[in-house]
């Protein structure tokens, strides 16, 4: 029975086992953390993104393959989230077989469920983009950030495993973010003194978000002073970015994202709890804390693509090599450049294939270097231009990391050796 939690007659079903053993293991998983979560009754969602297929241990492939051998099958469209290896590339890649076995079961279980092999941590950039309002359960915090702040959706920061079974069920608690209630911001971070030419810059935006995330923890902040221009892929390296350093699930920017067109709007007719100015001071140390790796150390890798690489990245890409003339990376430097099949398929029909191959770049598909075995173990300094990979790296991978701008990163590719270059912050 659900016990307090208020269940519809077809939950009811569910529970007792009248639409299968795996929507009966999954209710009952929903239900537990319904009173967890202290909802009162369950809600439907219409979509989920499964982030538990993106990393490999033997009681995650053991649970999955469970669902499956149960006749799990998703109830909405259910997209899903990189998988630990290339699935087309791993051989190449020098990925060991006993991993790649495991790898490849864990995909098929969730393909013989029904979901859509997207492979990619940002699902926002193809198919089956949310739309403003909707009701989903999505895993994967860059994702859950970006679907909530840019999207205007509706979604909580969905666990591993709690994912496939709202996925199997098309249920969720009725809890935080799909409340509309539970969106008003509570803190208020103004941007105070800090010249156009910064606000502009790409790297600007993974620091403000290592910095914002510090700051809010779990708390929902409202941004003032970001550009009305910022892009969707800009947008996606400050969500990412806050989503790592703090627990940020939804973020306002005033005048940018579509719950807070006005102050009033982002904190639904209430205040902030705190207001906090941003200075370029606050800017310049966040940007410090991103990088251990010092100037001038030997490079052994670039990494590009935390979260996947869009198509719009790849012609930004393209267009430093051109427009700086730069020779290729050094063959003892692996630039590597992840990004899912959406936006490989947009660069195999454009112009700017070849030059991305022959510049020495390598690019990765469907995975993620922080959770497949891609880099060598002798790798030990690593750049990169996300401040999420420059969070977690150190800790996941053991490396020293260099951030910096991607015009950095490609730069020293070219030269062996970490090198960024100089600005006003």
């Amino acid at each position: 029975m659900g016990g307090s939690v208020k269940l519809s007659k077809r939950d009811q079903q569910m529970l007792d086992g009248h639409h299968g053993g795996a929507a009966k293991l999954a209710m009952s998983i929903l239900v537990r953390m319904a009173g967890v979560y202290g909802a009162d009754e369950m809600m439907d969602v219409s979509q989920a993104h499964i982030d538990a297929c993106g990393i490999l241990i033997d009681s995650g492939l053991d649970f999955i393959e469970t669902l499956a051998g149960l006749g799990a099958k998703v109830s909405v469209p259910t997209t899903l989230n990189m998988v630990p290896l290339d699935l087309q590339n791993w051989r190449t890649q020098g990925i060991p077989e006993e991993f790649a076995s495991k790898a490849t079961r864990l995909a098929k279980a969730y393909t013989d469920m029904g979901c859509i092999p997207t492979w990619t941590c940002a699902p926002y950039q193809g198919y089956l983009t949310p739309r403003f309002g909707q009701q989903i359960a999505w895993g994967e915090s860059n994702a859950i950030v970006y679907a909530n702040s840019v999207l205007g959706a509706r979604t909580n920061r969905y666990a591993d495993f709690m994912d496939i079974c709202a996925a199997i069920t098309g249920r969720v608690p009725q809890s935080g973010l799909h409340i509309k209630a539970n969106r008003k911001g509570q803190l208020l971070l103004r941007l105070v003194d800090i010249e156009p030419a910064v606000l502009e810059a790409d790297i600007f935006y993974p620091v403000l978000g290592h910095l914002v995330g510090y700051l809010a923890q779990d708390r929902i902040p409202v941004i003032e002073g970001l550009p009305a221009r910022a892009t969707n892929d800009q947008l996606k390296a400050l969500g990412a970015a806050t989503a790592s350093s703090g627990g940020v699930g939804l973020f306002h920017a005033l005048g940018v994202t579509p719950e807070a067109n006005s102050l009033e709007e982002a904190f639904q007719g209430g205040t902030p709890e705190e207001v906090v100015e941003v200075r370029l001071a606050d800017l310049v140390k966040a940007r410090a804390d991103l990088s251990i790796a010092d100037e001038g150390e030997k490079l052994d890798a670039v990494v590009l693509g935390c979260p996947h690489f869009s198509y719009a990245q790849f012609q930004q890409l393209a267009e430093l090599i051109r427009s700086e003339e730069l020779r290729a990376a050094l063959p003892a430097v692996r630039l590597l450049v992840v990004t899912n099949q959406v936006a490989y398929g947009l660069l195999q029909r454009s112009d700017i294939a070849g030059m991305i191959e022959g510049f020495g770049i390598e690019v990765v598909l469907d995975t993620c270097v922080l959770s497949s075995p891609i880099l060598s173990s002798d790798a030990q300094v690593v750049m990169t231009d996300s401040a999420k990979w420059a969070y977690y790296a150190p800790g996941a991978l053991g490396v020293s990391v260099a951030f910096g701008s991607l015009r950095d990163c490609v730069r020293s590719a070219t030269r062996g050796v970490v090198q960024r270059e100089e600005t006003s912050w």
